[in-house]
C-alpha cells in the first residue's frame, strides 16, 4: 500500500533543509529525498555567503539598512538583469532568515557584516558568511533538521535518486518514483512536492548545453547534475536565465581534461594585490585594464574573449621582485612550477617562443607588451590604467593560463511569487515548487556575481515555503 505524505522535499540542501524543517514544525508528515549519502548539499563546497537588510547584526553595529536599499543595489549590480520579483520576495524576508539562524547558533565573522569581498560591492555593510564558509550555515541547518527525523516529523531517505515525477490526468503531481542504490524503485505520494535538489553544474553535458561553454572546473558539488531541470520539465515546466549565463573572472586550473581542478587561486583583485602583470587574451590583445576597480567589469570583459580565456604575462624581473600573485604560494613555488611541464605554468625565453606555447598570436602579443611598456615610461597607459610600477622587457618570460567559468547554475526553473513550478503560458503546475539553486543564479543574481544571492534567497525561499507557502 502506497503511504502519503503532506509533503515531500527532493534535495536536502540549503533549500531543501528549511523546507523540511519549518512543514514539519507546522505538524506536516514530510519525505526529505536526498541523491547523496549526506545532508547539506552544496554547502559542502560554498564560500556560504549571505547578504540581508535590516538584521539584528546590522542594528547592534550601528547599520541603517532596508530591504528596498538592498533590492536598489542587487537591480544595481545587476544591470537590472535579475529577475525583479523573486529579487523582492528574497530581499524583503532575508532579515527575518538570518536573524533566525542566528538564534540557532550561526555566527558570522566578528568584523561583518561587510560592504563586499569577490563581488561588486554593497553600498551598505550587508555581506556576512562565517568562518568555515558553507559549513558554518550546514552545521546549524542540519542538526535541526535531523532532530525533527528522529522526533518521527521527517522521514528521511538518502542515497535515493528521484528519477520520476507522477503527473496525474489533469497534469497535477502527486508525487515522486525514487530509486535506492540496489536499483529498487518506490512510488511516494504526497500533497506537495518541492524541488531542491540544486544546479547542474557538476553534469558536463548539460551545462555545456544551457551555458554555451564548456564546464571546465572540477569545483561544483557532484550531485548538482540537473536532476530537478529534468523533472521540472516533464511536469510542463519551462527555463529561463539563458541570457544571464555568467562567468568569473577565471581560475587557474590544473590540465587540460576539463573539467578538471584548480591549480591555485590567482589574486587578481586589485583591492588585494595591485598587478604587476599583463592580461592578454588569444589575439594577444589587452582587453582589460587590470587594475581596474569594479570584478563585474573584468567578469564582463573576459565573457567577451575568445573561449573566456585569457593569460597573465610577466618577466623576470617581476616575478623576482612583485607581491606573489598566487594565494599562500611563496615565490619558490612559482618558480618550480613553471619547470614541471605543467599547462596552465607556461615559460619561455622570448615572447614569440612564449606566444607559441600558450597558443597566442605573437605579433598581437608584441605589440600589447610594447604598448603597456610604453605606458610605463611616459605615465599614459592606453586602457588608463594607474599602477605602472615595472615594463616587461627581460626574459624569461612567463604566462599563467586563466580560465573563466562558473561553479553555479545561471539557468532554473520559473516560478511564480509563490515559488509554484509555472508553465510558458504562466500557469502554474498544480501541487509542484521549487527553490534554491534549481531557479538558476540568473533570476536572483542576473548576469554579475551579486554577493550572498544564491545562499540568502535559497535559504529564504524554503524558509518560506516550509512556513507558509506549501499547503497542508
Amino acid at each position: 500500500m502506497l503511504e502519503n505524505w503532506d509533503v515531500i522535499v527532493v534535495g536536502g540542501g540549503s533549500s531543501g533543509l528549511p523546507t523540511a524543517f519549518f512543514a514539519a514544525a507546522r505538524g506536516a508528515r514530510v519525505l526529505l529525498i536526498d541523491h547523496a549519502p549526506q545532508l547539506g548539499g552544496t554547502l559542502w563546497v560554498a564560500s556560504g555567503q549571505m547578504s540581508a537588510a535590516g538584521t539584528r547584526l546590522q542594528q547592534r553595529k550601528g547599520i541603517e539598512d532596508s530591504a528596498d536599499a538592498h533590492y536598489d543595489d542587487v537591480m544595481r549590480i545587476s544591470r537590472g538583469s535579475a529577475d525583479p520579483q523573486l529579487v523582492r520576495l528574497a530581499v524583503d524576508n532575508a532579515a527575518s532568515t538570518f536573524d533566525w539562524l542566528e538564534d540557532q547558533g550561526f555566527r558570522a565573522l566578528p568584523d561583518h557584516p561587510v560592504e563586499g569581498n569577490a563581488h561588486e560591492p554593497y553600498q551598505q555593510s550587508r555581506y556576512y558568511w562565517g568562518e568555515q564558509g558553507g559549513h558554518s550555515v550546514k552545521d546549524v541547518l542540519v542538526p535541526l533538521v535531523m532532530q525533527q527525523v528522529q522526533a518521527g516529523r521527517i522521514t528521511l531517505k538518502l542515497e535515493h535518486e528521484v528519477t520520476e515525477l507522477l503527473i496525474t490526468d489533469d497534469g497535477a503531481v502527486a508525487g515522486v518514483v525514487a530509486r535506492d542504490q540496489s536499483g529498487a524503485t518506490s512510488r511516494f505520494l504526497a500533497r506537495s512536492t518541492a524541488l531542491t535538489c540544486g544546479g547542474y553544474a557538476a553534469n558536463p553535458e548539460l551545462f555545456e548545453q544551457l551555458n554555451g561553454y564548456p564546464q571546465y572546473t572540477a569545483q561544483p558539488y557532484p550531485y548538482a547534475r540537473g536532476a530537478g531541470i529534468r523533472l521540472g520539465m516533464s511536469a510542463g515546466g519551462y527555463l529561463r536565465g539563458q541570457q544571464n549565463v555568467y562567468n568569473n573572472f577565471g581560475s587557474l586550473l590544473d590540465g587540460d581534461q576539463f573539467p578538471c581542478p584548480l591549480a591555485a587561486r590567482v589574486v587578481t583583485y586589485p583591492e588585494m594585490r595591485q598587478p604587476w602583470e599583463i592580461y592578454v587574451n588569444a589575439r594577444g590583445n589587452r582587453f582589460v585594464r587590470e587594475d581596474m576597480p569594479s570584478i563585474d567589469a573584468r567578469e564582463m570583459a573576459l565573457s567577451m574573449q575568445p573561449a573566456r580565456r585569457f593569460w597573465i604575462i610577466f618577466d623576470q624581473h617581476i616575478l623576482d621582485t612583485a607581491p606573489p600573485i598566487l594565494l599562500n604560494w611563496d615565490r619558490e613555488q612559482l618558480r618550480e612550477a613553471f619547470t614541471q611541464g605543467r599547462p596552465s605554468f607556461l615559460s619561455a625565453g622570448n615572447l614569440a617562443e612564449l606566444a607559441a606555447l600558450a597558443g597566442i598570436d605573437a605579433a598581437g602579443l608584441a605589440s600589447s607588451v610594447e604598448g603597456y611598456n610604453y605606458g610605463v615610461q611616459t605615465r599614459n597607459d592606453f586602457l588608463g590604467r594607474q599602477h605602472l610600477p615595472s615594463s616587461i622587457g627581460n626574459g624569461p618570460f612567463y604566462a599563467l593560463r586563466m580560465q573563466g567559468s562558473a561553479t553555479s547554475s545561471a539557468v532554473g526553473l520559473a516560478v511564480n511569487n509563490t515559488l509554484q513550478v509555472i508553465r510558458t503560458d504562466g500557469s502554474a503546475i498544480p501541487n509542484l515548487y521549487a527553490a534554491g539553486e534549481l531557479l538558476g543564479a540568473g533570476q536572483t543574481m542576473g548576469k554579475a556575481a551579486c554577493g550572498g544571492m544564491m545562499v540568502t534567497p535559497a535559504l529564504t525561499f524554503g524558509r518560506l515555503l516550509g512556513e507558509r507557502l506549501l499547503p497542508l
